[in-house]
């Protein structure tokens, strides 16, 4: 059976609000998410029986309003656009300063909204990393495993509703890691103080959630950290230092552990890993209740004061077979922002050994880089640095998309350009390449300047009508007293430097964002 809804009254296009309850005369009751607040329609049933289609009645109704206890953004068209294939952009909203959590929200290109979510808990806050075609996956605060820990304790799939579809925290991971025998997988509240060398644990969910894996498998990222010897990666505090890095958990269906992959084990850079003895690209490091790092739980009397923030991933994206050349399963790419690094590990649909089996980065900065780049723009900084949301589109045929948020670009002589001389390098930057991993080489399709610099999160998007979207997700405003974000599509002409911007849409800042055709069809990557 199949439901039809039209706008009675309003001229904006009826795709995508809340959810309205339609029910059938007989035994069905329909939730329909997509529509305008305030608004009349119609909506009719069609049955089809062996592809006799049988209209059912047809029902109006009016949807309700915004509820007034709900804190909802703003948005503001900068630049206009009518893109009628793409006319929903989901916003995913965070708030990384002092400001109020305010709702994750769908809007249409002119910023009204048409659905909402927020959860009923001590933060109302969800970090919105994928949708799915009947709702999201979700990082979510609440108490589980500790006490005393609340930030990113919990993976959440929700139905457009709002419902929760299923959930896991971080305690349920950590029995099940060392069940499988992951030697840094534990709780982190087992440990002496201080912590002895050698120490290692998981804390929270992070950056991503992906549902793309075969047979409805799940791979999310949890932040390690790892106590090391005193002077590890340069630390002069003269006492053991603790190291944050990452693990890739595949989840199954019923959303158990059913593959793991650890930055730390085997230690040392084993396997084609990063060497533990390399420090972040920008020296970054974590501490207590520090904004843009997880949880620090092994920190404290006798060890350093701030932890070396050394990986930092924030995005994975599964690669299918063929089409990534293993023909015995696909593989995982995951981003590293503070090594300015994409990777791509053995996976092979579970099966793989987890060796890392290309690095792609800029080579004078990362040694490792397996890639050269063919610079057809003859750009001072090709390469993107602390990047964000790495996806290769079409199914996996390409191009690879990036926002390239740029802060070792921006950064000063002699690490980055500094004050450059061309207007293209102190801004974040929209970027499409093709890569071989026959000859090794990343030629860029699209590397556009977007105007604004975001020193974190982002979005990078192919849409089906060949233009793309970027979402420059943390730029100050208001002389610095608020930080919104910008929904931008730019048109498809391969270009370098300002392409044409086509849509302009403002609102608060965000982890990630999409344009997409309607709430029930969500990206492929």
């Amino acid at each position: 059976m199949r439901v039809y809804f039209q706008e009675q009254t309003g001229s904006a296009p009826a795709t995508t609000t809340n959810w309205v309850p339609c029910h059938h005369p007989s035994t069905m009751t329909f939730e329909i998410a997509g529509m305008y607040p305030k608004t009349a329609y119609n909506m009719n049933a069609e049955t089809n029986t062996g592809g006799t289609i049988t209209d059912g009645a047809t029902l109006s109704f009016t949807t309700g309003t915004l509820p007034a206890s709900v804190p909802f953004g703003t948005y503001t068209v900068n630049t206009a656009s009518a893109d009628t294939t793409n006319p929903v952009i989901i916003h995913g909203h965070v708030q990384t300063g002092t400001g109020k959590v305010v709702a994750q929200t769908a809007t249409d290109l002119s910023g009204n909204i048409i659905w909402y979510y927020y959860p009923n808990d001590a933060t109302h806050g969800a970090a919105v990393t994928r949708p799915l075609q009947n709702g999201f996956l979700t990082l979510q605060d609440s108490y589980a495993w500790n006490p005393a820990i609340f930030r990113g304790q919990f993976l959440r799939q929700i139905d457009l509703a709002g419902n929760i579809v299923r959930e896991t925290n971080i305690g349920v991971l950590q029995q099940q890691l060392l069940a499988m025998g992951a030697v840094d997988g534990g709780p982190c509240n087992v440990f002496s103080s201080p912590p002895p060398v050698g120490s290692a644990c998981i804390g929270a969910f992070h950056h991503d959630a992906i549902q793309s894996l075969p047979n409805g498998y799940t791979a999310v990222l949890v932040d390690v950290e790892k106590i090391f010897p005193a002077g590890t990666q340069g630390d002069s505090s003269l006492d053991p230092v603790d190291i944050e890095g990452d693990m890739i958990i595949v989840l199954d269906q019923n959303w158990q552990v059913s593959w793991y992959w650890d930055i730390f084990d085997p230690a040392g850079g084993d396997n084609g890993y990063v060497p533990v003895s390399r420090t972040a690209v920008l020296d970054e490091t974590c501490g207590p209740d520090q904004v843009g790092c997880p949880p620090m739980l092994l920190l404290g009397p006798g060890i350093a004061p701030l932890a070396h923030d050394w990986i930092h991933m924030n995005a994975l994206y599964y690669w299918p077979a063929p089409l990534d050349g293993n023909t015995q399963g696909g593989d995982i790419i995951w981003s590293s922002r503070n090594q300015d690094l994409i990777t791509k590990i053995d996976y092979r649909d579970g099966a793989g050994t987890g060796n890392v089996l290309w690095f792609m980065g800029p080579p004078d900065l990362v040694p490792l880089s397996d890639f050269t780049f063919n610079n057809v723009f003859s750009d001072p900084w090709p390469w993107p640095s602390h990047q964000h949301d790495v996806g290769i589109e079409n199914g996996g045929t390409g191009p690879m998309t990036i926002f390239d948020n740029g802060n070792t670009r921006v950064s000063p002589a002699p690490v980055g350009l500094g004050k450059a001389s061309t207007p293209y390098d102190c801004k974040s930057r929209g970027m499409a390449v093709t890569f071989s991993e026959t000859t090794m080489e990343v030629t860029p399709v699209l590397q556009v300047d977007l105007g604004y610099y975001s020193p974190g999160n982002g979005s990078a998007q192919l849409l089906a009508d060949g233009n793309y979207f970027f979402l420059p997700a943390i730029i100050p405003v208001d002389d610095f007293k608020a930080t919104d974000a910008f929904s931008l599509e730019v048109n498809s002409t391969p270009d370098y430097g300002n392409a044409g911007i086509i849509l302009n849409l403002q609102g608060p800042e965000q982890y990630r964002g999409w344009e997409v055709p309607n709430l029930y069809s969500p990206p492929t990557t």
